[in-house]
């Protein structure tokens, strides 16, 4: 019976630590931007989506991987092009 009762306590143990793992490696991470993943239902303009980039790529290398940061880059070159393509004047 103590054996039992160990092993369950060493199982809960371990699954608990498994799950603070996982919350600390995204930490400070926007999954909404970089993966699209826990997004709100709410759209943001790309005024506000040209923001969110630039905070999230200042975080740097403490929070993104190179990997990240270069889709992120890309992500806001993409953006800033779109935004200056609909404030052309004459449209």
């Amino acid at each position: 019976m103590k054996k039992l009762i160990v092993t369950v306590c060493a199982v809960g143990v371990v699954l608990g630590a498994a799950q603070v793992f996982a919350i600390t490696t995204t930490e400070g991470k926007n999954d909404c931007l970089l993966y699209g993943k826990n997004c709100p239902k709410e759209l943001d303009s790309i005024q506000e989506r040209i923001a969110k980039l630039k905070i999230e790529i200042a975080k740097g290398e403490k929070v993104y991987t190179k990997n990240e940061l270069n889709k992120l880059e890309r992500m806001l070159k993409d953006d800033s092009q779109t935004m200056r393509v609909l404030n052309k004047p004459g449209r």
